[in-house]
């Protein structure tokens, strides 16, 4: 099974002036019957047949409008679930008046969701999507290619929407009105200094993204970095960045895979890197993180995290962003994280800070980047690709506003020292 719908691709038709056949007017009913449970706001729903008022329009989220353009949207819908109403959404086949809004109305009321998403329809669809996300799994050589087939789709879809640093992670805002680029620098100095970052520091990175974390530590902070990544484009663009810095002397860049590393290191900072490498290997990760450690030395962690009470769920399902957006991923709890550095390390974690409502704050910028100026997303891949950004960013949006999905900064130490 095949990679991002982030990409250049045709865009798909709709069909919008189609009427609707016999077999998608039962399967709307099916799917209408269940929207008419949501409690927590309501869907007024327009489509061939009319409109029409689903759940409480009283309720915290109040009423946002559904339109469907085609409607093959039903058919999606019941046979795929989440991944279909994402699919369908990149294709025009509907539209709302507030996107994020409608997501949060399905986190939280996720009984409905889960209701319409797993039907006994969209078995054969959810069977194979796990065999797809199993036959991504993150060994060295499966790590490389998801990592390709998000973050080297082109640097210039990235620069577009990221800060001048190239930060593609949560900023954390200091204060109301601050920017996007302060935000960023913000966050990357909060990691320098929750592994007490000194000048006589080797800090060893595992996850290098474009180098704004390296350039920070050594150039804000003195300190000699080791950065290691397995994107061959984000390797290269590093590259670059380090120079124009004048910073080689201070900053090594491997193209290394975390479990080829060796050596050891007075501090280790992953930011975001984590959820790339995949619920089985998370104690392999954890593991090589410790032993890269000397004796007492510190670990600071940036993680997407996913609530406890949803984790053993959410690694039985794959949602629109493993399918599409970062293939062979996974979210972890705090509770796994832990117990697994408990369990498999000499690992102990002093610190947790959750900041989610960043995530949503920086997402909402980004998302708003590309939809005030679509030009590069039209040039790539046309309105297709501009929505499928769009429905991404809101997705986890959603999540973040409902604290669903959090991101929290831990630090560890290893025993000794």
């Amino acid at each position: 099974m095949s990679g991002s719908i982030l990409i250049a691709r045709p865009a798909t038709g709709t069909s919008a002036n189609a009427a609707p056949t016999a077999a998608q007017r039962l399967l709307r009913q099916g799917i209408v019957a269940r929207l008419r449970g949501l409690r927590a706001g309501a869907i007024r729903l327009r489509d061939h047949q009319g409109e029409e008022l689903l759940g409480d329009p009283d309720a915290p989220l109040g009423t946002i409008a559904l339109e469907v353009h085609d409607p093959a949207f039903w058919s999606a819908v019941v046979w795929s679930g989440d991944v279909g109403a994402g699919e369908a959404y990149v294709a025009g086949q509907w539209s709302c008046s507030d996107l994020v809004k409608l997501l949060q109305l399905f986190v939280r009321d996720r009984a409905v969701l889960l209701d319409v998403d797993q039907s006994m329809w969209s078995l054969p669809r959810r069977l194979l999507l796990r065999v797809g996300q199993w036959l991504r799994r993150n060994h060295k050589r499966g790590s490389e290619r998801n990592i390709a087939d998000h973050y080297d789709l082109g640097d210039e879809l990235f620069e577009h929407f990221l800060d001048p640093s190239m930060t593609y992670s949560s900023a954390w805002f200091e204060h109301e009105g601050q920017s996007l680029a302060d935000a960023q620098q913000h966050k990357l100095q909060q990691l320098c200094r929750l592994v007490e970052l000194q000048p006589t520091d080797h800090l060893l990175e595992i996850g290098t993204g474009w180098g704004s974390m390296a350039l920070c530590a050594a150039g804000k902070f003195g300190a000699k970095v080791t950065t290691t990544t397995i994107s061959r484009n984000q390797y290269g663009r590093a590259q670059q960045r380090i120079a124009a810095a004048g910073l080689q002397d201070r900053v090594e860049l491997l193209l290394r895979d975390y479990r080829d590393l060796d050596g050891s290191y007075d501090k280790l900072v992953s930011c975001e890197m984590i959820e790339a490498v995949g619920a089985k290997f998370l104690p392999t990760y954890l593991r090589t993180c410790a032993q890269r450690l000397r004796p007492g030395g510190l670990f600071g962690l940036q993680a997407i995290t996913i609530a406890d009470q949803h984790y053993a769920e959410a690694l039985r399902t794959v949602d629109y962003i493993k399918r599409h957006v970062f293939p062979g991923s996974f979210i972890p709890s705090v509770n796994a994280i832990v117990g697994a550095a408990t369990e498999h390390t000499d690992l102990r974690v002093e610190k947790l800070e959750d900041f989610g409502h960043h995530y949503a704050r920086t997402l909402q910028q980004w998302r708003q980047t590309v939809l005030a100026a679509p030009e590069p997303f039209l040039q790539r891949g046309g309105p297709a690709l501009v929505r499928a950004w769009e429905y991404y960013f809101a997705y986890c949006e959603a999540g973040f506003r409902e604290r669903h999905i959090g991101v929290c900064q831990l630090r560890f130490r290893r025993a000794g020292g």
